[in-house]
């Protein structure tokens, strides 16, 4: 309805009263404004455009119905009335306080003359476009998202295998970006779907990194993923009493204000989410930002599945290549392994007590019977067990080592026996043990004197019944395997002090076999020296014709606590340092004792081991070190080093192995 109080105006209305008339169902705002910038007529419109009913406008300025349209509007008024300009589709911005919503206006003002030309009043129409301006907004926005996940996702399109978590840590990151999220990671069950392990995230700088497990701390949200439920908040403080959990976790989290998680689904079966969060401002999840990040979350977790597809391919491969490998390798490996330890052919020696070592194998060999072999380190005890197994009925098939001194005893279980899937951390795949590889062959379990008490019981299982268990499945799996232990200490003394089975012993010790220490076979020294002179002349493409006598009385007296080891050693370095045809093994003074000169085997054995460490500067692994000078494990040697008591010069023990430096 017009309305107006000014005669002139009326008279200006009533000319054009069928414009009123338009005006007053126009959908754009209608005014006539005086040169005092006072509204003279006003329509239903641009009443409603103000916020003040029609009669309040009349006679009042437009700074007096409202000072922010003032602070834009009246500059152009006063152009157009006091120039005579006027001003069509002029695009203006209006923000009050207490609105959060800026208000676009599209202006035309025109000056309205009297007869005489002069400008007396003006004409403001004014179409609010806020509304069109947000949409067009929002399809800009929602194009600029739509480009910038098409093309992120298009990035994973034939991606290697190797580049997949890269790309999708940088996808990560630009969607943090783009979006203005905070953080953004990837959660997958764990294989009993008690938990979800995070797998990548990215966060901005400063932003509290996730932790790296979730269980028990969003009970009702892992429900939800669980059932493939997408979760949005943009308060959390919101949310009701029984989240608690859940707000007690955004809380410890650095305060996170907003969250969002989409869970993923392969095959039909739930895997894991993908989470959005927010701290500094309430972020709000349209459904159709929702809906893209949910294919894009797909295409990640596709490509995630398609690499773990693949690495258990490879794993599979890898597995099967290892099988392959191991059952070609098995008799030439295995079975010879000897041969590359001393590369000899056959057991050398003429003494007596070799004599009877080789009858007793000659003996015991085409029997199935447990066997026994004790001697000190060094003396060849692998190589009598593998001239039992070549001797015997199984010989066909490879003898299978193991040595219970070498293996830790977390895995040695595993080892023996095997383990399912699954069956402790780590155990990715199914594996067979030794006993169910040795199966209708041989085991030699050497150092079986530090095989652990709770292992003992199931070894003498397989001894007495033929049967035994992998981890993680208690069906029983039968072996026909012979077994031929070895040990360089006193079982029966192992027995008392309460650190093997006494029952278990028994069934070892059906045929022992003692294997004499070369310091009781004297006479074979001169055999052996030129049986390893003959070895290493091809390996190092050397001539040796001559060991000069005395040189060769000196070794027959040197008590060699180490053994045909510490021999081989000690022809192996004169070798590398002989420059002509004749050897000299040099023995220094004072490093062992002579026949004259009686010592027990452990003084021996503690003198000699502690004349290494000190010509080495107590280095005890890497090149050069004592471990490979006495051709020992370094954990052997530690363990014979604190039993033996060896010491320093100025009286200190061997630090432990954790204290040793490690070499590369």
């Amino acid at each position: 309805m017009a309305l107006s109080s000014d005669p002139a105006a009326e008279f200006f209305l009533g000319k054009f009263s069928n414009l009123e008339q338009l005006f007053g169902q126009a959908q754009f705002g209608v005014s006539i404004i005086d040169c005092d910038l006072r509204y003279i007529y006003v329509n239903d419109r641009m009443a409603a455009i103000n916020a003040v009913p029609p009669k309040e406008h009349l006679g009042k300025t437009i700074r007096e119905i409202d000072r922010f349209v003032a602070l834009v509007v009246e500059p152009l008024l006063n152009r157009t009335i006091h120039e005579d300009h006027s001003f069509v589709d002029l695009e203006i911005r209006l923000s009050k306080p207490g609105d959060p919503q800026e208000r676009s206006w599209l202006i035309c003002s025109y000056p309205l003359k009297e007869s005489d030309g002069s400008v007396t009043r003006c004409g403001l129409v004014v179409q609010d476009i806020t509304e069109v301006k947000l949409r067009q907004s929002l399809q800009t926005e929602r194009l600029q998202v739509e480009a910038f996940l098409s093309n992120l996702s298009s990035a994973f399109i034939n991606v290697p295998v190797s580049e997949v978590d890269r790309k999708i840590e940088k996808g990560l990151q630009k969607v943090v970006n783009f979006l203005g999220f905070e953080r953004s990671s990837i959660w997958y069950f764990t294989p009993d779907r008690s938990r979800l392990r995070i797998t990548h995230s990215y966060a901005l700088p400063g932003v509290k990194p996730p932790p790296t497990e979730l269980v028990n701390l969003i009970p009702i949200w892992m429900d939800m993923i669980q059932l493939g439920e997408i979760f949005r908040v943009s308060d959390v403080e919101e949310l009701s009493d029984r989240f608690w959990r859940e707000k007690q976790y955004c809380k410890d989290q650095g305060g996170i204000k907003s969250i969002m998680f989409i869970p993923a689904s392969v095959g039909g079966t739930i895997v894991g989410a993908i989470t959005f969060v927010s701290y500094s401002v309430k972020k709000e999840w349209p459904d159709e930002l929702t809906q893209r990040l949910r294919l894009l979350w797909e295409v990640f977790a596709n490509a995630l599945e398609r690499k773990w597809a693949d690495q258990k391919i490879q794993n599979a491969l890898a597995e099967i290549r290892q099988l392959k490998d191991r059952l070609e390798a098995e008799n030439v490996y295995l079975r010879d392994q000897i041969d590359v330890e001393y590369k000899h052919e056959e057991i050398i020696g003429k003494s007596e007590a070799i004599r009877n070592v080789l009858q007793q194998i000659q003996q015991v060999a085409a029997t199935d019977s447990t066997v026994l072999i004790l001697g000190e380190t060094g003396t060849g005890k692998e190589l009598i067990a593998r001239a039992i197994h070549n001797a015997g009925q199984r010989k066909a098939r490879a003898m299978i080592k193991v040595n219970c001194a070498a293996l830790p005893a977390a895995l040695i279980e595993a080892e023996l026996f095997g383990h399912e899937k699954g069956a402790y951390t780590g155990a990715v795949s199914s594996q067979i043990g030794r006993f169910e590889a040795a199966n209708g062959s041989t085991i030699f379990l050497d150092e079986i004197g530090e095989l652990p008490l709770e292992l003992q019981s199931k070894l003498l299982r397989v001894i007495q019944e033929g049967q035994f268990e992998r981890l993680g499945n208690p069906k029983p799996v039968k072996a026909d395997v012979r077994v031929i232990a070895a040990t360089n200490v006193s079982l029966a003394q192992a027995v008392k002090e309460g650190k093997f089975r006494e029952d278990l012993y028994y069934r070892l010790n059906v045929f022992p076999i003692f294997v004499p220490p070369l310091r009781d076979r004297q006479e074979d020294i001169p055999l052996l020296v030129w049986a390893m002179v003959e070895e290493f002349s091809k390996v190092f493409g050397k001539t040796i014709e001559r060991i000069p006598r005395k040189n060769m009385e000196i070794m027959e007296r040197y008590r060699w606590p180490g053994n045909i080891r510490e021999l081989r050693n000690l022809v192996e370095r004169a070798m590398i340092l002989s420059n002509g045809g004749t050897l000299v093994v040099a023995i220094q003074d004072g490093s062992g004792a002579t026949a004259n000169e009686p010592m027990t085997m452990e003084a021996a054995e503690r003198k000699h081991i502690g004349f290494i460490l000190e010509k080495t500067g107590w280095r005890i692994r890497g090149k050069g070190g004592a471990a490979e000078i006495l051709d020992m494990k370094p954990t052997t040697l530690h363990s014979r080093i604190k039993k033996l008591g060896v010491k320093r010069k100025n009286g200190t023990l061997e630090p432990p192995p954790a204290a040793e430096k490690p070499t590369r």
